[in-house]
C-alpha cells in the first residue's frame, strides 16, 4: 500500500473519529480537553467541541502528512485553540504500530488552548 493510500485511510478515520460520525463506532479512543478549556465553562466548551467536529481547514502547513490529525482555529472567547489526534495501541500504553488499522489502534483527541501547548 502506498504512503498516499495509508495517509488517506488515516485521514478518513480521523475525520470520522473527530466528527463523532456514526460510521466511526469501530474506532476506539478517547476525546479529552485540558483544564484551560474546562475553565471556560460548559457553554464555551461545547462550542469549542462543535468547532473541532466541523473543522475542515487543512493545509500543507497544518497537515503536512495529510492525515487530518491536527487543527487550530481562533475562537471568539477562548482565542487560539489547538486539537491533536495521537495514536496508541489498544492498551493506551504504547504508540500504535499501524495507525491505519483500527483493530490495533486507539486514538486520543486532545483539545487545548494554544498557550497550553
Amino acid at each position: 500500500m502506498s504512503a498516499q493510500s495509508v495517509s488517506s485511510i488515516i485521514a478518513n478515520q480521523n475525520d470520522a473519529f473527530r466528527s463523532s460520525a456514526q460510521h466511526a463506532k469501530h474506532l476506539v479512543g478517547q476525546r479529552v480537553h485540558t483544564h484551560g478549556i474546562e475553565a471556560l465553562g460548559l457553554e464555551i466548551v461545547l462550542d469549542i467541541w462543535s468547532h473541532v467536529r466541523r473543522f475542515e481547514t487543512f493545509t500543507a502547513d497544518n497537515d503536512p502528512h495529510a492525515e487530518h490529525d491536527f487543527g487550530s482555529f481562533k475562537h471568539p472567547v477562548a482565542g487560539n485553540v489547538f486539537w491533536k489526534i495521537d495514536y496508541y495501541d489498544r492498551s493506551f500504553k504504547f504508540g500504535s504500530e499501524n495507525p491505519a488499522d483500527p483493530a490495533v489502534t486507539a486514538r486520543v483527541l486532545t483539545v487545548m488552548l494554544a498557550e497550553e501547548y
